[in-house]
């Protein structure tokens, strides 16, 4: 029998109000990755310390002498959050040993996919093997967005970036995006998921739920970047929402190996929808898109099969 998590689960009526990282901050108008680590610090409560990779959030919200945050934070390099993230959590093990702790204050991770999917990977995993416990948190605007817009391995196929642009020879980024949560779920740790702003209390209770289990957990957050995107800061909620209703990016969690899919519609909507909103994806043809079509539905029906399995 698969074990349950316990947690204090989070609904309208009882959401957090204490905001942990302060107005002010210097993200782009319709950041959907401030608005996603916003969520997350509210659930984790103030009793958390944070390493946070370089990336368009660490720079936001912490221009020298100014910051954001309103609890212990640390800025560590692009490639190395999972690796401080762990010293810390074993600093703090230490001291709750020698009694110099009354209760261990909770650890997240956060880093963009650049540094979670690319030159951080190989911190992560190791964190991951070695049963650290502390929270993961990947915020995926899918490309180097702080550092140029290049592309990253979770840009989608077919989206332009600096690096993988779109013109007569090219079709933009050419490979398809990789499944990090899926390669943190092969870890076997107690909790993966996948996340969006666009539905805030699920987000909100799968933090609630990573931070209940005694070991690591990862959670990869959708976060739509307009600047990077090209798409209308206003529409920033609507992409968190079409990215789930299309199944481009799938809301699942697997607990304890037991996988379950988090979204209520039977039938998807077209990627079509989804696509048209970010001139990131403005060059692709009507056969472009059908190929896209068709991967999003294999890859969907390859997690529903997975999330019936007992």
């Amino acid at each position: 029998m698969t074990k349950q998590i316990e947690y204090e689960k989070i609904t309208a009526k009882n959401l957090p109000r204490e905001s942990l990282i302060a107005s002010g901050h210097r993200a782009c108008q319709g950041c959907g990755e401030i608005l996603a680590m916003g969520m997350v610090m509210k659930a984790a409560g103030p009793e958390t310390i944070v390493a946070n990779a370089t990336g368009c959030m660490e720079i936001v919200t912490s221009p020298f002498p100014q910051t954001a945050w309103k609890t212990p934070w640390i800025h560590v390099a692009f490639e190395n959050a999972a690796a401080v993230a762990s010293g810390i959590e074993a600093a703090l093990k230490v001291l709750e040993k020698k009694g110099k702790l009354k209760k261990r204050p909770k650890v997240i991770a956060f880093a963009g996919d650049g540094g979670t999917a690319d030159i951080g990977l190989q911190a992560l995993s190791g964190a991951l093997e070695r049963g650290h416990d502390f929270l993961y948190v990947c915020l995926d605007n899918e490309a180097y967005m702080n550092t140029g817009i290049q592309r990253s391995s979770s840009t989608p196929f077919g989206a332009a970036t600096t690096t993988s642009p779109a013109g007569k020879k090219s079709k933009g980024q050419h490979t398809w995006k990789k499944n990090v949560a899926m390669i943190a779920a092969a870890h076997d740790i107690p909790y993966v998921a996948t996340a969006s702003p666009g539905f805030h209390l699920d987000l909100m209770n799968k933090v609630r739920k990573a931070l209940a289990v005694e070991g690591p957990a990862y959670i990869q957050i959708y976060s739509p970047c307009p600047t990077g995107w090209r798409s209308k800061p206003s529409d920033s909620i609507t992409l968190a929402k079409l990215a789930v209703q299309t199944g481009v990016f799938p809301l699942f969690e697997v607990e304890y190996g037991k996988f379950t899919l988090n979204q209520k519609a039977k039938k998807l909507k077209p990627v079509e929808e989804y696509l048209k909103l970010q001139r990131r994806f403005r060059h692709l043809t009507p056969e472009d898109v059908e190929i896209i079509q068709k991967k999003v539905e294999e890859n969907f029906t390859r997690l529903k099969k997975l999330c019936e399995l007992e």
